[in-house]
C-alpha cells in the first residue's frame, strides 16, 4: 500500500455563486475549467496543473446561512507557499486585490495569512518554518 493520497480537490458551498465566481476568479487570477448546473447544485472548478482542484457550489434549496468555523466541518482551506517570502508576496497581492486579511502570524510550525470568501469562509496562505 502506498502512503496515504494527498487530497485532490475541495469544494465549498456559497450561497451567491455569481458573486462568489467573480471573487475567486479574481482570486486566483483564472478562469474555471467547469461552470456547470447538473439539476440538483451548480458547480464551478478551477484546475491547477498538478490535477489539484477547487470547487464552488451553489444549491437552489441551500439555508443562505454564513460559513462558521465553529460549526462542525469544514475549518479552512490552505494553500502552502514556498516560504515567507512568497507568503509576503501573496498578502500583499491580497491587498492588491483589495481582499481584506489578517497580519501574517507566526508560529512554531509555520507561518500563514488569513482571509475570507464572499461567505466567511475561511482561507490561508501558508508556509512551514524555513
Amino acid at each position: 500500500m502506498s502512503d496515504f493520497p494527498k487530497p485532490g480537490h475541495v469544494a465549498v458551498t456559497v450561497t451567491d455563486l455569481d458573486a462568489s465566481r467573480t471573487w475567486y476568479r479574481a482570486l486566483f487570477d483564472k478562469e474555471p475549467v467547469l461552470d456547470e448546473d447538473t439539476g440538483t447544485f451548480h458547480h464551478v472548478v478551477w484546475a491547477w496543473p498538478d490535477g489539484f482542484l477547487f470547487g464552488i457550489h451553489g444549491f437552489p434549496d441551500g439555508r443562505g446561512d454564513r460559513f462558521d468555523e465553529r460549526r462542525t466541518g469544514l475549518d479552512h482551506v490552505s494553500f502552502h507557499v514556498a516560504d515567507r517570502a512568497e507568503l509576503e508576496r501573496w498578502a500583499s497581492r491580497l491587498d492588491e486585490k483589495g481582499i481584506e486579511h489578517g497580519p501574517i502570524v507566526d508560529a512554531p510550525y509555520g507561518s500563514g495569512v488569513a482571509f475570507r470568501d464572499p461567505d466567511n469562509v475561511q482561507l490561508e496562505f501558508f508556509t512551514f518554518p524555513a
